[in-house]
């Protein structure tokens, strides 16, 4: 029955067939699967005094007007009244002429929507409504209206029948069910079938915020058999990958060469994760390391230390970041380390075009270029390696995994696949490595080299926006160098944030004995170099910048981060920003400005901000405030894309998830295949490149 086609559906033919199977959806079991997001209780009328701001609700009305009116843009407004007398205002900004006219005076609609309740009033902007006839009674639902993911090409209505139709052909028996029966009897659980009828159709009286929290547990059914899924598919992987041979790089000799001419020694951090990883290599297994350490810990060096066991047995490294200009910094890291050794390290990104283009895939594919570095341009067609054995990925969440993927499949051939070492600046929790990384070994720095200070972080209003400015002046006029970080290019409307381009001039004008430079994402990429290699070279005093300078700027000089409408950026954002400054031996200091009012989900951050400088504490913050597929960088990949469980909710049932996947590896392949297919699909072969 699960593999039944979803043919058999009232209004599925073959095109619609064609559009759902481009969005995973083949099978009737894909819809019982396919999970409400929300619910709407249209069970009860709400009158328009009980109205209450941002809290849904349903409200029969009585039309008084509706007309097209310019209020700096076009809008429809619809006056209604209840039966009490009480007014609302139905406010739409998109609408046609036929709607404004189906509004008649004296007619009833029924509105569903989450108001906003004013002193002048209440209204509705875009709610959902429907009109009734003359004589149509009322009719309450009798149970809460699930709200289902958007659907390319089908309607909300459309999407639930779908789901009302799949759902009547949900088995009885055991064909669904496939935790073992003790599983389940011992975290006192429903049975899948129960769960997902609960789901789907919660009942009437039931607490929709209390639904919103994920405890009931016929959610806490569903959230164990889809991390067990997902822990599964990355047991398998890993498993697959112990399958095949990897080169064995076992020769040290040029990593102590280079260790030898270091104008400083290894912490003891970087030392016990240089050994892990050497101890990979010198393996004929393919490594899979994950090496988190914090914003300047020290994981660049290790990386090429790396590389040198590779290139030491005559084999090619990759190094692949997210962004040109973080590229362009391991480019000049690998280059001032490896070149003086006689080592031939290649560059390779978008613009590197025509015949130097041709010339440098020329060197890749003969060999003769030795560590590769480059962005995405490394995994595109046309980049052949004579003999790629280890990829080297940093700020591996900036990448979807298939091209993680891409690049890793560039050295593999029928004897041997790369080793693989993914890097991250943005620490992850254990909670979330167990998990989402359990595919991967986990080394982490988690030691400062000697020298670095800890940063100092303020918290300001923009109102104190002068006496910043004076503060940077003293600074700049003791010889250090400033950071001005601005969330815009340029001024919007829209958006009340101080763009780069403003604060320039304003700080131009404010200090016209300061040498400030600009730069932003819009810049040519020459351009843009140009104005950091003069910050860096202390031709310039203050650098404003967009976020663009997140990652790939090291200027020990540089001891003050102002970061405009911090408000506006995630924990590991601003955390990455602020590890710019104190690179050097002076204190530095960073400092938050905000706009009011603050939201409370910005208040919290900038309090972490401003009590801790650990990342590690950081990211289990930033964990529990934004969940895992943003910090992971995971939404639009799959890995993690949580479809109903959520990693700091359901903590409590990852040890049990390892037990069982342990157990079911050991004891019954078909029902793991079962499960693998159930919940990842056809994403199977890219969730955990």
């Amino acid at each position: 029955m699960a593999g039944a086609s979803l043919g058999a559906l009232r209004g599925i033919g073959p095109k619609v067939l064609e559009r759902l199977a481009a969005q995973d959806i083949r099978e009737l079991s894909d819809l019982w699967f396919f999970l409400p997001r929300g619910y709407e209780d249209r069970t009860q009328l709400t009158s328009a005094a009980g109205l209450r701001d941002g809290i849904p609700a349903q409200v029969l009305l009585t039309i008084q007007s509706a007309e097209r009116v310019f209020r700096g843009r076009q809008q429809l407004l619809v006056e209604a009244a209840d039966e009490h007398g009480d007014r609302v205002t139905l406010r739409f900004f998109h609408f046609n002429e036929a709607q404004r006219r189906s509004f008649r005076e004296g007619a009833r609609v029924l509105v569903y929507g989450a108001p906003r309740v004013r002193l002048l009033g209440r209204d509705f902007v875009h709610p959902a409504y429907r009109l009734l006839g003359d004589h149509e009674q009322v009719v309450l639902g009798d149970r809460l209206l699930p709200v289902y993911p958007e659907l390319e090409g089908a309607g909300p209505g459309t999407v639930r029948g779908w789901v009302e139709q799949a759902l009547k052909k949900l088995p009885t028996g055991e064909e669904l069910e496939l935790l073992p029966a003790h599983i389940s009897r011992a975290l006192q659980l429903p049975t899948l079938r129960e769960a997902l009828l609960f789901v789907h159709h919660p009942p009437v009286g039931t607490d929709v915020h209390s639904i919103k929290d994920g405890l009931h547990p016929a959610q806490q059914r569903l959230a164990f058999e889809e991390l067990l899924a997902h822990h599964l598919s990355l047991r398998r992987q890993r498993l697959s990958q112990q399958s095949k041979k990897a080169p064995v790089l076992n020769d040290s000799r040029l990593a102590e060469q280079l260790l030898q001419q270091l104008p400083y020694q290894l912490t003891g951090a970087q030392q016990r994760v240089l050994g892990e990883i050497s101890n990979d290599l010198s393996g004929d297994t393919p490594m899979l390391r994950l090496l988190q350490g914090d914003v300047g810990s020290g994981k660049t060096i290790v990386a090429a230390l790396s590389a040198l066991f590779a290139v030491a047995k005559g084999r090619q490294v990759a190094v692949m970041a997210p962004t040109e200009l973080l590229a362009e910094q391991h480019l000049r890291n690998f280059s001032q380390w490896l070149k003086p050794m006689g080592i031939k390290v290649e560059w390779l990104a978008g613009k590197i075009t025509g015949r130097k283009r041709e010339q440098a895939l020329q060197r890749i594919a003969n060999g003769e270029a030795q560590v590769v570095v480059g962005t995405h341009a490394l995994m595109q067609e046309g980049v052949e390696f004579a003999n790629l054995a280890l990829v080297i990925v940093d700020e591996q969440h900036r990448f979807g995994v298939h091209q993680r993927l891409a690049l890793r499949d560039k050295g593999s051939t029928d004897q041997y696949t790369a080793h693989q070492l993914v890097m991250t600046a943005t620490p992850i929790p254990r909670t979330l490595a167990m998990t989402a990384y359990a595919d991967l070994d986990v080394s982490s720095i988690d030691e400062l080299p000697p020298g670095r200070t800890p940063v100092r972080t303020v918290v300001l209003p923009d109102t104190r926006r002068d006496e910043l400015t004076q503060r940077l002046i003293d600074a700049c006029a003791q010889g250090r160098q400033a950071y001005w970080v601005c969330t815009l290019i340029e001024e919007s409307d829209e958006i009340e944030a101080q763009a780069a381009e403003a604060a320039y001039a304003e700080l131009q004008k404010q200090a016209p004995g300061l040498r400030i430079g600009l730069v932003h994402g819009r810049m040519k990429p020459a351009e843009k170099q140009a104005v950091m290699q003069g910050f860096k070279d202390h031709q310039l005093d203050v650098l404003v910048a967009t976020t663009v300078i997140e990652v790939g700027v090291d200027v020990p000089n540089a001891s003050l981060m102002v970061i405009e409408n911090a408000e506006r950026l995630g924990l590991a954002q601003l955390h990455q920003l602020r590890g710019r400054v104190g690179r050097g031996s002076a204190v530095s200091d960073c400092v938050l400005m905000f706009r009011a009012p603050l939201s409370a989900m910005a208040k919290q951050r900038l309090q972490v901000m401003r009590e801790t400088n650990d990342g590690f504490v950081i990211a289990r913050q930033d964990l529990e405030l934004r969940g895992p597929g943003e910090i992971l960088g995971t939404r639009q990949t799959g890995l993690a894309g949580f479809r109903f469980a959520d990693l700091m909710r359901d903590a409590d049932l990852l040890p049990v998830v390892q037990q069982v996947a342990q157990q079911l590896m050991a004891d019954d392949a078909p029902v793991v295949d079962r499960l693998l297919q159930r919940w990842i699909g056809s994403s199977l072969r890219y969730a955990q490149a």
